[in-house]
């Protein structure tokens, strides 16, 4: 699966969010090269990156600044850089 990556000690994710779910989860890897998470939060002014990075943050057991969104701001495939995760959910 090319949807992860380790660079030293950061974890790097290829994401497929979907905004506007039922309610904030880790799905599962979508095809060969990204995972799918859903998220409760709205895709205006930047809500919806906002509440992946808290809700990545408190997966990964990291504070929000050590939760990086390298690319996709404005789409739904994003790249996102987990700084030394404390821990790794057990859906991954």
């Amino acid at each position: 699966m090319t949807w992860y990556r380790w660079d030293g000690d950061d974890l790097v994710l290829d994401l497929r969010v979907q905004p506007k779910a039922s309610r904030d989860r880790l799905v599962g890897p979508h095809g060969e090269d990204a995972f799918k998470v859903t998220l409760t939060a709205p895709p205006v002014d930047g809500k919806a990156n906002a509440h992946l990075v808290r809700f990545l943050a408190k997966a990964f057991g990291v504070p929000r600044a050590r939760v990086v969104l390298e690319s996709g701001q404005a789409g739904r495939r994003k790249r996102v850089r987990i700084v030394a995760p404390g821990k790794l959910p057990l859906s991954l």
